[in-house]
């Protein structure tokens, strides 16, 4: 099968918002976003929420964070949003409460068809649930479910859903250990 991206045709796709909307978000997102300036969260958040996200209170973004679609986003209460942590929304993306998101973490909702030579765009929603804890340079892919109280590691790849107070490491991403009342500190 050889790929044929003269073929690729995107014609379908919903991007969620009209093109002047979305041209004004990437104005936006340069001037607030992509770069290395402090601005204040409160500031972002209310940005986000202009632009359609839902984000709640407690929210900490830090510099350099991308975001494709912000209409496509749901952020809970006390999310952290590390440095140049990518947001690659083709599909929703829900990040609940008190949520961890490190460091150059990467949340990928969408991908191609490699066994279509038309090379079709797939998307699918990624579910970041409450207490959860994604590490620096973690990828995670489309349609993925990171249960609540769970680990990524640090690197992982994460292409399958994560149970609920599992710990995953690893390339491809697997079952490191399950967190028992035993771990936990309150």
């Amino acid at each position: 099968m050889k790929i044929r991206l003269d073929q690729f045709d995107n014609r379908e796709f919903d991007r969620g918002a009209g093109r002047a909307r979305e041209l004004m978000w990437w104005w936006v997102r340069c001037i607030l976003f992509d770069h290395r300036f402090p601005i204040p969260s409160s500031i972002k958040s209310a940005v986000l929420r202009f632009f359609g996200a839902t984000v709640g209170n407690g929210v900490v973004i830090r510099s350099r964070v991308v975001i494709a679609f912000p209409w496509r986003l749901s952020i809970g209460d006390h999310v952290w949003i590390g440095d140049e942590v990518l947001i690659l929304n083709l599909d929703q993306v829900t990040i609940g409460s008190n949520v961890c998101v490190s460091q150059r973490a990467f949340l990928c909702t969408g991908g191609h068809d490699y066994r279509k030579q038309r090379f079709d765009l797939l998307t699918a929603p990624i579910v970041i649930s409450d207490h959860s804890w994604v590490g620096a340079a973690v990828f995670v892919g489309p349609g993925v479910t990171v249960g609540e109280e769970a680990v990524c590691a640090a690197g992982s790849v994460v292409v399958k859903d994560v149970a609920a107070r599992g710990v995953v490491g690893g390339n491809p991403a697997k079952v490191i250990k399950k967190i028992s009342d035993v771990d936990m500190d309150e």
